[in-house]
């Protein structure tokens, strides 16, 4: 369970690292949208978990491409937040499969082959 104050500190690093992707790093993502989609700060509040959804990319490529950029998004951050913090956190992303896995289930399920119910099942049920 986080406390208030790492809280405090995911809403600010998630809402700055969205803003950060779409203006400082838009070189770095170019169309591709990456959306901060939750973070999670240690107890210490020096490490930042980064859950990024990555949209109209190859993916993989755009991700490895943010992690060898880390320290360049992480000034960025400093720029931003230096004076309303102590630490500026190390930044760890991670990809989040949510959206992905969600696709994945809109197909399985729209393929299944589920008959229809007849009208003499419906009788057998009263």
């Amino acid at each position: 369970m986080e406390s208030k104050r790492q809280q405090k500190y995911s809403k600010l690093i998630q809402k700055e690292l969205g803003e950060i992707f779409q203006k400082e790093a838009k070189l770095l993502v170019g169309n591709a949208m990456v959306t901060v989609v939750r973070v999670i700060m240690s107890p210490d509040l020096s490490v930042a978990k980064i859950n990024l959804s990555l949209l109209l990319a190859n993916n993989q490529d755009l991700f490895e491409k943010i992690n060898d950029h880390k320290k360049e998004i992480r000034k960025y951050l400093g720029n931003r937040i230096g004076k309303s913090v102590r630490i500026i956190p190390e930044l760890a992303f991670f990809m989040d499969e949510s959206a992905s896995y969600a696709q994945h289930m809109d197909k399985v399920i729209s393929s299944l082959d589920i008959p229809e119910a007849s009208d003499e099942d419906e009788e057998d049920e009263d």
